[in-house]
């Protein structure tokens, strides 16, 4: 996967053509260009991509046996490969985790909740985050958050729904404000307000903020 995830719903077409037409490298290095671009239309920067994977395909074949390269280091010298997916790719295809990959939505939140110092960029908030974080939790920070940051961020009544549903409602609530969601107007958006106030009052009319 040498995509960066564009919004789901635009991910999931992607995905649903990109394998409708095959996938394997001997297949995308024998696709024209254009056609490939033509599949990658809807992803930002689709002509740069399609350029990257077709020139990490022609690698694929030629030094890795159509097949991936089994460290993150050596993913990351394929164009168009980075960090984040070099790491992600590692941990999930060779269950080996030598870095955390990290993404927008994972180098926002860390500074929203202070678990990094005012870093840049999504890499030096990855180089703060393995500077503390136990070696045995970088597998599970990914899956874990970036997840949370899509919904929050891209399916917002989707996020609320289950934090009302969870265990400890207001915990999750509270969180969702602390990485940048405002709470009642989202509520007031999807028609959650009653919800909400139910959540925060503990179903007895009194706030327990």
């Amino acid at each position: 996967n040498l995509i960066v995830a564009p919004p789901p719903q635009i991910y999931i077409h992607i995905c649903t053509n990109t394998h409708q037409h095959g996938l394997t490298p001997q297949n995308i290095q024998n696709t024209p260009h254009e056609k490939l671009n033509q599949l990658l239309n809807k992803v930002g920067f689709h002509n740069n991509k399609t350029k990257y994977i077709k020139e990490a395909t022609s690698i694929l074949l030629s030094t890795y046996n159509a097949d991936i390269p089994p460290t993150a280091d050596e993913m990351m010298k394929l164009p168009g490969v980075g960090p984040k997916m070099a790491y992600i790719i590692e941990s999930v295809a060779f269950n080996t985790t030598t870095g955390i990959g990290v993404d927008t939505h994972m180098h926002r939140m860390f500074n929203q909740l202070k678990w990094v110092n005012n870093a840049k960029t999504p890499e030096q908030t990855r180089e703060q985050l393995e500077g503390w974080l136990p070696r045995d939790y970088w597998a599970e920070v990914n899956v874990l958050w970036v997840g949370f940051g899509q919904e929050t961020q891209q399916q917002k009544e989707k996020a609320l729904r289950k934090a009302f549903a969870c265990s400890r409602p207001v915990e999750a609530l509270g969180l969702y404000k602390k990485v940048g969601m405002d709470i009642k107007k989202e509520a007031k958006r999807f028609g959650l307000e009653e919800e909400v106030t139910r959540v925060m009052c503990g179903g007895d009319g009194v706030s327990k903020k």
